[in-house]
């Protein structure tokens, strides 16, 4: 909804008749709207005349032959087009109210204006990821984070400040989500995985064998890193249930192969009677101590709530280190009869 006294400009564009779709058998109803490559324009400039900054890709129509009633991606393109790209001037003003007042329709109004950059950009990154919506919504996740970062008195237009945030979250999201396991948690790691296929192709155009030390030297990196690079991205992931093809039977799956996690029943029961045999020698020792060793034992080094050993020192008359000296000693006592009942092998394992 336009805003009270907001510019004419700023107003959104009056929705455009669709031409008239040709008539079409009934076995052919099937519509759909689908970006083609082949047909991008740059369209839809900025009240500035701004080519780079808020240009969308054309949306063309898909044949007969389409599978989907509804595209996603065309049905967001037509919404976005739905805002109007407001002029420098009135970005100005719109992020100086939201920065002296915090007025969250202001931020609205820039973030909705600038929508057609985050589709722009993120376009650029079509090849790198699959699902374009994605990369658009992590553009539109950066773009907000600028508007509310955006200092309006440095002298920078909004759009040129936000295209830095939504490429820095456009590729963050790419690198966390290229594989299953991320492979680039270094500053260095994050440098190879977007140049060294780029780095690649242009040292071969150039005639010059694309080496790993010649890469590593051209984007300043060390060479252990850009071999480990190439490996693990001319590798694929493999599936722990993908099935292992066995000669001797039917295919078993990786996951089959794996030594178990959990304990086994003869080593759980190994580990309970020996718990046992523990807490009675324990207590067995506990029945031989007297006066203050005795205490130290049931309220110290057995008792679920061990008290301090001021409180203690204060019961005995004594001070705190002198009950740390006795309860260590009582200590060292209890390793010697229990090395004794249950001999070395058992107490170190």
């Amino acid at each position: 909804m336009p805003q009270n006294g907001a510019p004419p400009n700023s107003m959104p564009d009056k929705k455009t008749k669709e031409p008239k779709k040709p008539a079409r058998a009934p076995r052919e109803e099937v519509e759909a709207e689908l970006v083609d490559e082949d047909s991008l324009d740059i369209v839809n400039v900025d009240a500035d005349g701004d080519e780079s900054v808020a240009a969308l890709p054309v949306l063309a129509k898909a044949d007969a032959t389409a599978l989907t009633r509804h595209d996603p991606l065309a049905a967001y393109m037509r919404d976005v087009q739905r805002y109007a790209v407001l002029p420098a001037e009135a970005q100005h003003e719109l992020a100086v109210k939201y920065t002296t007042t915090g007025d969250v329709e202001a931020a609205a109004r820039l973030v909705t204006s600038n929508l057609r950059l985050v589709v722009k950009i993120a376009y650029e990154y079509r090849r790198a990821y699959k699902n374009l919506l994605d990369i658009i919504q992590e553009g539109n996740v950066g773009l907000m984070h600028a508007v509310r970062k955006y200092d309006p008195y440095k002298g920078v237009k909004l759009s040129s400040y936000a295209a830095w945030w939504i490429r820095a979250y456009i590729l963050r999201f790419i690198l966390n989500n290229h594989r299953l396991v991320k492979i680039g948690t270094t500053q260095a790691q994050r440098k190879i995985f977007f140049n060294l296929n780029k780095e690649k192709a242009r040292l071969s155009a150039m005639g010059i064998d694309p080496t790993s030390d010649v890469i590593a030297k051209n984007l300043d990196v060390p060479e252990e890193e850009v071999v480990q690079m190439d490996r693990r991205l001319a590798s694929g992931e493999a599936s722990l249930d993908a099935p292992i093809s066995n000669a001797d039977g039917p295919s078993i799956s990786r996951l089959e192969l794996l030594p178990s996690l959990s304990t086994g029943a003869d080593d759980a029961l190994a580990t309970g009677q020996i718990s046992l045999m523990l807490h009675e020698k324990i207590e067995e020792f506990g029945k031989t101590l007297k006066g203050k060793e005795a205490i130290i034992f049931e309220r110290r080094l057995i008792a679920e709530e061990p008290v301090t050993l001021q409180d203690l020192g204060n019961e005995f008359g004594v001070t705190r280190e002198r009950v740390r000296q006795l309860e260590k000693r009582l200590q060292e006592k209890l390793k010697t009869y229990l090395r004794s009942e249950l001999g070395e092998g058992l107490l170190d394992a």
